[in-house]
Protein backbone atom coordinates (compact mmCIF):
# COMPACT_ATOMS: atom_id res chain seq x y z
CA UNK A 1 0.00 0.00 0.00
CA UNK A 2 0.95 3.59 -0.76
CA UNK A 3 1.66 6.04 1.73
CA UNK A 4 -1.09 8.09 -0.34
CA UNK A 5 -3.50 5.17 0.01
CA UNK A 6 -2.77 4.59 3.65
CA UNK A 7 -3.10 8.61 4.28
CA UNK A 8 -6.64 8.43 2.63
CA UNK A 9 -7.74 5.44 4.31
CA UNK A 10 -6.32 7.40 7.64
CA UNK A 11 -8.01 10.44 7.31
CA UNK A 12 -11.51 8.43 7.35
CA UNK A 13 -10.63 7.62 10.89
CA UNK A 14 -13.51 8.05 12.84
CA UNK A 15 -13.11 5.31 15.52
CA UNK A 16 -9.96 3.45 17.34
CA UNK A 17 -10.03 -0.10 18.56
CA UNK A 18 -7.28 -1.60 19.95
CA UNK A 19 -6.77 -4.89 21.60
CA UNK A 20 -5.40 -5.08 25.24
CA UNK A 21 -2.38 -7.61 25.43
CA UNK A 22 0.23 -7.30 22.98
CA UNK A 23 -1.15 -3.99 22.06
CA UNK A 24 -2.20 -1.35 24.96
CA UNK A 25 0.46 -4.10 27.04
CA UNK A 26 3.94 -5.63 26.33
CA UNK A 27 1.86 -9.03 26.75
CA UNK A 28 3.36 -9.73 29.96
CA UNK A 29 1.42 -10.94 32.38
CA UNK A 30 2.59 -10.42 36.39
CA UNK A 31 0.86 -12.43 39.15
CA UNK A 32 1.07 -11.10 43.23
CA UNK A 33 1.09 -13.94 45.92
CA UNK A 34 -2.72 -13.82 46.26
CA UNK A 35 -2.93 -14.44 42.43
CA UNK A 36 -3.74 -10.58 41.73
CA UNK A 37 -3.25 -9.84 38.15
CA UNK A 38 -1.27 -6.91 36.93
CA UNK A 39 -0.72 -5.28 34.09
CA UNK A 40 1.70 -2.93 32.91
CA UNK A 41 0.63 0.21 30.28
CA UNK A 42 2.67 3.22 28.90
CA UNK A 43 1.89 6.34 29.26
CA UNK A 44 2.96 7.52 25.34
CA UNK A 45 -0.67 5.31 24.59
CA UNK A 46 -2.59 6.78 27.19
CA UNK A 47 -1.79 10.21 25.88
CA UNK A 48 -2.11 9.15 22.18
CA UNK A 49 -5.82 7.90 22.89
CA UNK A 50 -6.89 11.07 24.93
CA UNK A 51 -5.40 13.21 21.92
CA UNK A 52 -7.67 11.44 19.52
CA UNK A 53 -10.56 12.02 21.40
CA UNK A 54 -9.36 15.86 21.89
CA UNK A 55 -10.17 15.63 18.30
CA UNK A 56 -13.36 14.10 18.32
CA UNK A 57 -12.73 10.26 17.50
CA UNK A 58 -14.02 7.44 19.78
CA UNK A 59 -11.64 4.48 21.20
CA UNK A 60 -12.56 1.08 22.38
CA UNK A 61 -10.56 -1.51 24.09
CA UNK A 62 -11.11 -4.88 22.89
CA UNK A 63 -9.99 -8.13 24.40
CA UNK A 64 -10.85 -11.71 24.65
CA UNK A 65 -9.43 -12.15 28.54
CA UNK A 66 -11.92 -11.46 31.18
CA UNK A 67 -10.01 -8.46 32.32
CA UNK A 68 -10.42 -5.53 34.91
CA UNK A 69 -9.46 -2.69 32.34
CA UNK A 70 -12.06 -0.75 33.14
CA UNK A 71 -10.02 1.79 35.41
CA UNK A 72 -7.86 1.99 32.54
CA UNK A 73 -10.37 3.07 30.54
CA UNK A 74 -12.10 5.49 33.17
CA UNK A 75 -8.49 7.12 33.16
CA UNK A 76 -8.41 7.58 29.92
CA UNK A 77 -11.90 9.02 29.46
CA UNK A 78 -12.10 5.94 27.04
CA UNK A 79 -16.31 4.99 26.77
CA UNK A 80 -16.44 1.54 24.87
CA UNK A 81 -14.24 -0.99 27.26
CA UNK A 82 -15.20 -4.34 25.69
CA UNK A 83 -13.41 -8.16 27.78
CA UNK A 84 -14.60 -11.49 27.49
CA UNK A 85 -14.88 -10.68 23.98
CA UNK A 86 -14.88 -14.07 21.91
CA UNK A 87 -15.25 -12.55 17.92
CA UNK A 88 -13.52 -9.26 17.54
CA UNK A 89 -15.30 -8.92 14.52
CA UNK A 90 -18.63 -8.56 15.70
CA UNK A 91 -17.67 -6.61 18.73
CA UNK A 92 -16.54 -3.73 16.04
CA UNK A 93 -19.61 -4.47 14.03
CA UNK A 94 -21.33 -3.80 17.22
CA UNK A 95 -19.51 -0.50 17.69
CA UNK A 96 -19.75 0.56 14.20
CA UNK A 97 -24.18 0.00 14.76
CA UNK A 98 -23.62 1.77 18.03
CA UNK A 99 -21.88 4.75 17.14
CA UNK A 100 -23.74 5.31 13.03
CA UNK A 101 -20.67 4.74 11.59
CA UNK A 102 -18.79 2.91 8.54
CA UNK A 103 -16.25 0.09 8.74
CA UNK A 104 -14.24 2.75 6.56
CA UNK A 105 -13.90 4.86 9.24
CA UNK A 106 -12.93 2.25 11.68
CA UNK A 107 -9.16 1.90 12.45
CA UNK A 108 -8.09 -1.40 14.32
CA UNK A 109 -4.56 -2.41 16.09
CA UNK A 110 -3.90 -5.27 17.10
CA UNK A 111 -1.31 -8.22 17.41
CA UNK A 112 -1.83 -11.90 17.60
CA UNK A 113 -4.22 -14.06 15.61
CA UNK A 114 -6.98 -13.36 17.27
CA UNK A 115 -7.39 -10.20 16.21
CA UNK A 116 -7.18 -10.98 12.24
CA UNK A 117 -10.77 -10.99 11.58
CA UNK A 118 -11.26 -7.75 13.04
CA UNK A 119 -8.29 -6.95 11.14
CA UNK A 120 -9.91 -8.21 8.30
CA UNK A 121 -12.96 -5.56 8.26
CA UNK A 122 -11.64 -2.70 9.31
CA UNK A 123 -11.02 0.19 7.19
CA UNK A 124 -7.56 0.80 8.09
CA UNK A 125 -5.19 -1.54 10.43
CA UNK A 126 -2.03 -1.28 12.43
CA UNK A 127 -0.15 -3.69 14.37
CA UNK A 128 2.97 -3.52 16.85
CA UNK A 129 6.19 -4.42 15.65
CA UNK A 130 6.03 -7.42 17.79
CA UNK A 131 2.72 -8.46 16.52
CA UNK A 132 2.66 -12.10 15.09
CA UNK A 133 3.60 -12.44 11.42
CA UNK A 134 0.65 -13.45 10.10
CA UNK A 135 -0.81 -9.92 11.37
CA UNK A 136 1.51 -8.11 10.36
CA UNK A 137 1.80 -9.66 7.01
CA UNK A 138 -2.05 -8.47 6.59
CA UNK A 139 -2.36 -5.22 8.16
CA UNK A 140 -1.79 -1.62 6.39
CA UNK A 141 0.78 -0.36 9.05
CA UNK A 142 3.36 -1.98 10.92
CA UNK A 143 4.33 0.07 14.13
CA UNK A 144 8.02 0.46 14.54
CA UNK A 145 7.21 0.20 18.56
CA UNK A 146 6.39 -2.93 20.22
CA UNK A 147 3.29 -3.10 22.05
CA UNK A 148 3.03 -1.53 25.28
CA UNK A 149 5.57 0.72 24.13
CA UNK A 150 4.05 3.44 22.41
CA UNK A 151 2.88 1.75 19.02
CA UNK A 152 -0.71 2.56 20.07
CA UNK A 153 0.28 5.96 20.35
CA UNK A 154 2.26 6.23 17.25
CA UNK A 155 -1.13 4.43 15.49
CA UNK A 156 -2.63 7.32 16.43
CA UNK A 157 -0.08 10.27 16.11
CA UNK A 158 -0.27 8.80 12.18
CA UNK A 159 -4.33 9.45 12.00
CA UNK A 160 -4.02 12.35 13.84
CA UNK A 161 -1.50 14.40 11.26
CA UNK A 162 -3.05 12.85 8.20
CA UNK A 163 -6.39 14.58 9.52
CA UNK A 164 -4.65 17.82 10.04
CA UNK A 165 -3.96 18.64 13.42
CA UNK A 166 -1.37 19.44 15.13
CA UNK A 167 0.14 17.17 17.70
CA UNK A 168 1.42 19.85 19.90
CA UNK A 169 -1.83 22.15 19.68
CA UNK A 170 -4.08 18.84 20.85
CA UNK A 171 -1.59 17.90 23.70
CA UNK A 172 -2.09 21.57 24.90
CA UNK A 173 -6.13 21.27 24.46
CA UNK A 174 -6.00 17.94 26.62
CA UNK A 175 -3.36 19.74 29.78
CA UNK A 176 -5.98 22.99 29.72
CA UNK A 177 -9.13 20.67 29.75
CA UNK A 178 -7.82 18.90 32.52
CA UNK A 179 -8.24 15.19 31.06
CA UNK A 180 -7.10 12.60 33.23
CA UNK A 181 -4.12 12.10 32.96
CA UNK A 182 -2.00 9.32 30.87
Amino acid sequence: MSTQQLRAKLQRVRLLVSDVDGTLTNGALYYGTAGTLWRRFHVHDGLGIQMLQRAGILVAFVSQEQLDIEARARKLGVHHCLSAVRAKDRAVLELVHKNGISLEEVAYIGDDLTDLAAIRIAGVSAAPADAVPEVRRLVDYVCTRPGGYGAVREFCSLILEAQGYLLEELVKQVVEQSLPEP
